[in-house]
């Protein structure tokens, strides 16, 4: 029996049209699997850097707060806390929505070059720290000074509002940094909540840490946070002023990556030629 005319044809025709759909869906199959890690880095990498960098900010205003707790009463340790939080929660409420009147390439160029000092700041501390240069942040150091100074002021009239006012201060001064970590790595790309939540993170992650041990965190890789920390917010900040400037990154924002390699393995390069001709630092200034 013959075939009707051109089935062979159609056929064939069908065969191709299944076997492109195939590769089509391939092709889009790997597509959406580019585009899935390209918007899960910037995401990542804010929340990752907002939790380090609180974390490292919310530790030294914990331990101000458990001086004035110990030392004189829990009472106007919180009291002082409670209010600074108050004052930083009106100061994001205030100032956060003004970022949506900003052109977003001016928003990204101004944090860009902000978090770029910034973090150089951060890396520059860390460096000279663990060189020896400039002494460790010590945790059990700060909390001895400050509760040596609460006792000496134990005997003012006023030693309660004196002791809220220090911890006041600790956590607004503390405070104010990881508002701007929180808002520079996130309002940039729209990504502030994410920022946001990793600072809670942090937040009460050394809450619990705090109340579990109820002493200064004095075993925290302090210096080491902050070196880390120094590298992200640098990345963030070279990444988002050439985005202001209209820089497209190969491969988008997985570019974040490569810029964050090149920029530790040039601070690890300064650090081991200076570590190099300044000698080789102690056990502790080298943590």
């Amino acid at each position: 029996m013959r075939r009707p005319f051109g089935l062979g044809r159609k056929f064939t025709q069908g065969t191709k049209k299944i076997y492109g759909e195939d590769h089509a869906k391939s092709k889009s199959s790997s597509s959406f699997g580019n585009r899935f890690m390209s918007s899960l880095t910037p995401i990542l990498s804010t929340v990752t850097a907002s939790f380090l960098g609180s974390f490292v900010e919310v530790v030294e205003a914990f331990t101000i707060v458990l001086a004035v707790g110990v030392t004189r009463s829990w009472r106007p340790a919180l009291t002082g806390a409670a209010l600074a939080l108050a004052v930083l929660a009106a100061l994001v409420l205030i100032f956060g929505p003004l970022l949506a009147l900003v052109p977003i390439e001016t928003l990204q160029f101004v944090v860009g070059v902000l978090l770029i000092l910034f973090g150089m700041r951060w890396l520059r501390k860390a460096i000279l720290r663990s060189l020896g240069v400039i002494a460790l942040h010590d945790e059990e150091a700060a909390f001895s000074k400050e509760t040596a100074s609460l006792k000496a002021q134990s005997t003012d009239r006023r030693a309660d509002y004196l002791a809220g006012l220090a911890a006041f201060k600790a956590v607004l001064l503390e405070g104010v940094e990881v508002v701007f970590i929180v808002i520079a790595v996130g309002g940039a790309h729209g990504l502030t909540l994410y920022a946001g939540l990793g600072a809670l993170a942090a937040f009460v992650l050394v809450m619990l840490i705090g109340l579990l041990v109820h002493r200064p965190l004095a075993t925290v890789p302090e210096n080491t946070l902050k070196f880390v920390v120094g590298l992200m917010l640098t990345s963030f900040g070279i990444f988002w002023t050439g985005e202001g400037i209209g820089t497209r990154w190969p491969g988008a924002d997985l570019a974040l990556i490569a810029i964050f390699a090149i920029v530790s393995l040039a601070s690890f390069a300064i650090l081991r030629g200076l570590r190099g001709s300044t000698g080789t630092p102690t056990a502790k200034a080298a943590q």
